[in-house]
């Protein structure tokens, strides 16, 4: 089996390419032209029972006069493209490309195209996509279609570039719709111009490599009272950046090494000759722990992908400014990050959702010790699975033994017909929420 697909990978990659071709050289009249044309070569043949031959040669004349008129495109120019920071997969990215022409003639009659990175699999990931999509098949939960472009990063729409005089510059304004959250790559810019037939584009390049940081997809949450209350913080003050429900220090005591510098009493330490520092009161507030499930070996598995947003969308809109939020999930090793009350900005954990990757080789085992080690800390934890199996209902049944309050979000695939067990959660149905992939805004807008 794994010739054969070797055999259909290379294909994919040949195939894919020259489509990527044709679509970027072929303006759609000349589109429709080439189908004719190879429509026509199939049924000329047959001159008998039909007279489709006479219109091969004209088809094919008009291509040809098209191509080779392409070739007089040859004009020089630089250009330089101004990007955000930030975008986020699924909204339109509009930024700005300065293009200059450094010929002695007016250009007109521009378009400008974007060039990206090569999104194409390696046959690793093309494969396990293709062994997913039968088994999808296999147990009758198959969503109806195959995506056709599910590599594709981005959609970028061409742009209509105003006339340029000699030496001079014009700005030009660019729309891409990123659709997948990481790392967006630039490769070059491209000026196209369409031969006089209106068949062909002649296309110019040159290369501009640049990147920009694509952030998951949110969704609206509505107001939901997340489980727990204030508990007592170790580190009090220093570890929320002195914001808590008091900030009067209770006494002086002898500077003890990892005391920061803003706590010295400066005074006590004129007057004593030795370092003396203000202790404050220890502080009670709300800590949340975010727990993100990464553990399944689909690399690209659109449930992780919406589990990611599922998270992000939480990061966004707890009160991070009276509470801190500790995100946690194993990658190549175990991750906690925590923001809020000056702590981190949530803009740092949504950079680190956007560069999260599902965790293949390591057990779900390896999150339940990083949570648990990290549970004395919090006043309830909010779960994002990938799967409701025994190994993830036991991790929510310790949770509960400890009495830390559970809020369980399930990402399954779509076409999930059979209901979960709410398991430990029986209890409080309320916890245990299922979010079906391409309901998810529908599914969160329900919770309470």
């Amino acid at each position: 089996m794994t010739p054969l697909y070797r055999v259909l990978f290379h294909c994919y990659r040949l195939v894919s390419g020259r489509w990527h071709w044709v679509q970027r050289h072929f303006t759609r009249p000349g589109l429709a032209v080439l189908g004719t044309l190879m429509l026509t070569s199939l049924l000329a043949p047959d001159t008998d029972n039909n007279l489709t031959y006479q219109a091969l040669p004209l088809l094919l004349f008009l291509l040809v006069i098209a191509v080779c008129l392409s070739w007089l495109f040859k004009t020089p120019f630089s250009a330089t493209r101004l990007l955000p920071r930030f975008g986020t997969a699924g909204c339109p990215l509009h930024y700005r490309v300065v293009v200059k022409n450094l010929s002695a003639r007016v250009q007109n009659n521009l378009t400008l195209l974007e060039n990206l990175a090569d999104s194409r699999p390696s046959f690793a990931a093309w494969i396990a996509v293709r062994r997913a999509e039968q088994k999808s098949l296999r147990s009758f939960r198959f969503s109806g279609h195959l995506p056709l472009n599910q590599f594709k990063v981005a959609v970028v729409k061409d742009a209509d570039v105003p006339p340029i005089p000699p030496g001079q510059e014009m700005e030009v304004r660019v729309e891409v719709r990123p659709l997948r959250r990481g790392v967006l790559r630039f490769t070059g810019v491209t000026l196209a111009r369409t031969d006089p037939v209106g068949l062909f584009r002649a296309l110019r390049t040159v290369p501009l490599p640049q990147t920009v940081l694509i952030l998951p997809r949110r969704y609206p949450l509505p107001a939901i009272a997340l489980p727990g209350t204030v508990k007592y913080q170790e580190g009090g003050v220093a570890l929320a950046a002195s914001v808590g429900q008091s900030e009067e220090y209770v006494a002086l005591r002898d500077y003890r090494h990892g005391d920061p510098l803003r706590h010295i009493h400066w005074r006590s330490w004129a007057r004593v000759g030795r370092p003396v520092v203000k202790e404050f009161q220890d502080e009670f507030f709300v800590r949340h722990a975010l727990v993100l499930d990464t553990f399944t070996g689909h690399q690209e598995s659109e449930v992780f992908e919406e589990a990611v947003s599922v998270a992000a969308s939480f990061a966004c809109t707890l009160p991070t400014q009276e509470s801190l939020l500790d995100l946690l999930f194993v990658g190549p090793q175990s991750y906690c990050f925590t923001a809020g009350r000056g702590v981190a900005h949530v803009d740092q954990m949504l950079e680190i959702l956007a560069s999260v990757h599902p965790c293949s080789d390591q057990p779900f085992r390896a999150l339940e010790h990083l949570v648990l080690g990290h549970v004395e800390m919090v006043s309830g934890c909010i779960c994002v699975l990938l799967h409701w199996d025994e190994v993830r209902r036991g991790f929510v049944r310790k949770l509960k033994m400890l009495g830390v309050p559970v809020q369980v979000l399930v990402i399954v695939q779509p076409g999930q017909d059979q209901p979960l067990d709410p398991g430990p959660l029986s209890e409080e149905p309320e916890r245990f929420t299922v979010l079906e992939v391409g309901r998810i805004e529908t599914g969160l807008a329900k919770l309470k």
